[in-house]
């Protein structure tokens, strides 16, 4: 996670750490031109006349008309590629180094996107006004409104080009952002109660009931949240991610760093060596798949090789900054429910 940069610490931290998804806000009330009950009237109204939606910063973007033109965060647009809402250009993680979709491009054919910046620090300012966008959108990790993989130095520049929206992933559990996602989906025209969206949807919510039964039925099973860099392993707490903090009030028993070791960074995880990575005694180790994470099978420390969890082969994937559609997050359940169901008491 060397490849991980950041003005602040606290951001640096959030992208490099396993325990963290993007700089947060607090839920603002709903806004957009949908009506209530939504449908194909609101989408043909929306296609029609002018558009607004009202984010997380409680700030409204308008335009004209329904937006054509959307530049998103990577992540963002992999969940309205779910919901049929194409973007034109996207920034933030989206190809690796053998140029195929990135983790967190979901299912978008990313050699149909223009791609402003593919690392943190990268945003190409004359190819975004290039693309004459409509809406900038992108997620928040903070409760100051800081939009996700916007670079700092250059935000207002970028942001006087068109209306944005942020959608807050700060302490809060998955579903809030789930469901603001969908209303912006939505806005944009998205036929929120098509066969495919709404089966999904009941995928996630029986994946969350398989999961809250796992957790009671196995209290003992401990599940610790790492993130592995060359020279530090990352503790992931459970509170300000959004995924944690619901596997959490779901029932999952998780270890969870005290305060004061997570408080230089800002809260999200404590930073162990590798020789104290035994520090923690787990059943199940659910391990950061970033890319600008080390993945479990190319570390070589032996201190992880001896966890018990690790020889017990009980680690699993956690996508660290999910991409929110339900398509995308009922994996995320079924996956630690499955584990947790077949876990062995190692730790």
């Amino acid at each position: 996670m060397s490849n991980a940069r950041a003005t602040r610490f606290t951001r640096r931290g959030i992208l490099a750490a396993g325990g963290a998804l993007g700089l947060g806000a607090a839920l603002a009330a709903c806004g957009g031109s949908d009506s209530e009950d939504g449908g194909s009237d609101s989408t043909a109204a929306a296609d029609s006349g002018p558009w607004s939606f009202k984010d997380d910063r409680g700030e409204t973007a308008k335009t004209d008309k329904t937006p054509a033109n959307i530049v998103a965060f990577t992540g963002v647009a992999a969940a309205l590629y779910d919901y049929g809402v194409e973007v034109k250009g996207v920034f933030g993680p989206t190809t690796t180094k053998d140029g195929k979709a990135d983790v967190q491009a979901g299912d978008m054919d990313v050699t149909k996107v223009t791609v402003l910046g593919n690392a943190w620090g990268q945003f190409n300012i004359e190819k975004y006004a290039a693309l004459a966008p409509d809406v900038l959108i992108s997620t928040m990790f903070d409760d100051a409104g800081t939009l996700w993989y916007v670079p700092e130095e250059s935000k207002d520049k970028i942001l006087k080009l068109a209306p944005s929206v942020g959608i807050s992933v700060y302490d809060r559990q998955l579903t809030e952002p789930l469901q603001r996602m969908l209303e912006l989906a939505e806005s944009l025209g998205a036929d929120v109660r098509s066969e495919k969206i709404t089966s999904a949807k009941k995928r996630f919510e029986d994946a969350a009931a398989r999961l809250r039964k796992a957790a009671k039925a196995h209290p003992d099973i401990k599940v610790l949240v790492g993130s592995a860099s060359e020279s530090i392993f990352y503790v992931s707490g459970t509170n300000l991610s959004i995924d944690l903090e619901y596997f959490k009030a779901l029932g999952v028993n998780f270890i969870e760093p005290p305060e004061s070791a997570k408080k230089e960074s800002g809260g999200w995880f404590e930073n162990l060596s590798w020789e104290n990575v035994d520090k923690y005694k787990a059943d199940i180790i659910m391990m950061d798949n970033r890319t600008s994470a080390i993945q479990p099978a190319d570390i070589t420390e032996a201190t992880w090789k001896q966890l018990p969890a690790v020889k017990a082969g009980q680690v699993i994937e956690r996508d660290a900054e999910p991409i929110l559609s339900y398509d995308k997050c009922a994996p995320l359940l079924e996956n630690l429910a499955e584990a947790i169901e077949n876990a062995k008491k190692v730790g």
